[in-house]
């Protein structure tokens, strides 16, 4: 089945729920247009008027809570908060195979001079969760893509610290639902439709998977009563500063944040997704059922804001997008399955149950065609006649 693509921009429309206009053109440029027409101050202004409802005026404590992943978003983030006067209490809810550069851009978010918290899940049942995310979903950061946005919730109710700052609403900068692509809030519905559920929901592992329901309590969002009482709110940054993933990186980088200092497998930049060695299989995956993976999605933001041409971005996703993630970051891939119990022939067994076949070529026998490194072939990398 061959992809169209967007007229604008080089994301495919087999991307959940991106929608093209009549003219071709997919929801995230038609979004990145749309902010022209933004009162960008009177955004900040709106901004300012959150931030000083909930600042604590006893100045005893904190004035917000941001998660943290230690990437160049959240680094962004608090360098904002700081900038602004703020004083926030940094989440972060630990990811599964921390590279080296992800432990040291962790540590510069704190000496930026805030108070930090890490919550570290049991690693036992993190492992089974790994598992049970790739062989169930296809996505083994499953855990990981649930507790980025359960846990700080749940910190911000321990704490009762009600206001938390988010990065961008993926929704508005990748192409979702009109609704959710304008939200300038992140609460449970938005959890439960875009936060990585990916349709498995946490009290389905406690009753098919016999995993004990206080296990998974760092994978639960806190109860209505308890948001209520606290009065949580959690609002996206990008809705009221004009957000650029690049532009994020260089100030983040101008004060402290390390990067590979090469491109990264299966990327086009050197700044995003380094802090985590799974990553590679994520994106592998989502190549797999959807047909593109990290090089589109950057590629894509680089086109929209004017820095590199279709054609040239459409050359980088054919170069880039979707090979077989022998390594990520120079970690064997061998080595990242171990600690679930994979090896790489199950690996491959798991991949051609979550591969989306009519994306790609096939042999006359039904099979997938691949090369000596293991690589498919999309039918088309752009628009047919």
């Amino acid at each position: 089945m061959p992809l169209k693509y967007c007229v604008k921009c080089v994301l495919p429309d087999s991307k959940p729920d991106l929608h093209f206009n009549a003219e071709g053109v997919c929801a995230a440029c038609q979004a990145y247009e749309n902010r022209a027409d933004v009162d960008w101050d009177a955004r900040r202004k709106e901004f300012l008027a959150i931030v000083d409802e909930y600042r604590d005026s006893t100045n005893s404590s904190w004035d917000c809570i941001v998660p943290v992943s230690g990437g160049k978003d959240s680094t962004f983030q608090v360098l904002k908060m700081l900038e602004l006067g703020l004083r926030p209490l940094c989440v972060t809810a630990t990811t599964c195979d921390l590279t080296e550069v992800g432990v040291a851009n962790i540590e510069n978010i704190k000496n930026l001079g805030v108070d930090h918290i890490t919550i570290s899940p049991n690693p036992v049942v993190r492992r089974q969760l790994n598992r049970i995310g790739l062989r169930e979903v296809g996505d083994i950061s499953w855990p990981e893509h649930v507790g980025i946005f359960t846990i700080p919730v749940r910190v911000a109710v321990q704490f009762g610290i009600p206001l938390l700052i988010w990065g961008e609403n993926s929704q508005n900068e990748y192409g979702g639902p009109e609704a959710a692509t304008n939200s300038r809030v992140l609460d449970r519905r938005w959890l439960e439709e875009f936060g990585g559920l990916l349709g498995m929901r946490v009290s389905d592992l406690s009753d098919a998977q016999n995993i004990p329901a206080g296990d998974l309590a760092p994978y639960t969002y806190p109860s209505a009563v308890e948001l209520e009482r606290v009065g949580v709110k959690g609002v996206f940054l990008g809705q009221f500063f004009p957000w650029d993933g690049m532009t994020n990186a260089l100030v983040a980088q101008a004060n402290g944040f390390r990067t590979t200092g090469k491109v990264i497998e299966g990327s086009m930049v050197d700044y995003e997704n380094i802090d985590n060695h799974q990553v590679g299989i994520h994106d592998y995956f989502k190549y797999l059922k959807f047909g593109f993976g990290r090089a589109t999605d950057i590629a894509s933001l680089h086109v929209r804001r004017g820095r590199i041409t279709r054609d040239q971005a459409m050359e980088i996703v054919k170069q880039r997008d979707g090979k077989f993630p022998w390594t990520y970051l120079d970690k064997p891939l061998v080595d990242i399955l171990a600690p679930i119990d994979v090896t790489v022939e199950e690996f491959v067994d798991i991949c051609d149950r979550f591969t989306n076949e009519t994306l790609f070529v096939t042999k006359k026998d039904g099979s997938l065609v691949r090369d000596r490194d293991g690589n498919l072939t999309k039918h088309n990398y752009d628009n047919v006649a």
